[in-house]
């Protein structure tokens, strides 16, 4: 569809691609919007809000978000993570129970599998 490109210029992002080479789209006539979204099998909405998050911040990254803040350390979630790997079968409250911590002595037993989902791991 180069026939109906814009007539604005192209936006590009650092390392040289247009937005929509971020979003995998092969094609450099892709400037619709809808021609975007079909391309990439997602909704026109979700196009138009990458579009103007790379207008104003340049990135199509997320933002950061406000709210409740980790009460694990980084080093914890590693303990969690290396601990299920090496025993399967360990329960998540003896996980919880066993990780050590320094400014927060005791996590959640709900925290572990939370934490495990966001590795790719099962809980």
């Amino acid at each position: 569809s180069s026939d109906r490109c814009p007539s604005r210029a192209s936006h590009r992002c650092n390392n040289g691609q247009s937005p929509e080479g971020q979003l995998g789209v092969r094609s450099k006539h892709l400037h619709w919007t809808a021609d975007v979204a079909r391309a990439i099998n997602c909704n026109v909405r979700t196009v138009r809000r990458l579009r103007q998050r790379y207008r104003e911040t340049g990135w199509t990254a997320d933002r950061p978000r406000s709210g409740r803040p980790r009460v694990i350390t980084p080093a914890q979630d590693r303990y969690i993570r290396i601990s299920h790997l090496r025993d399967r079968y360990r329960i998540a409250t003896t996980t919880a129970r066993v990780t050590p911590g320094t400014h927060n002595p005791s996590i959640s037993a709900q925290t572990v599998p939370n934490r495990l989902r966001e590795a790719g791991l099962r809980a």
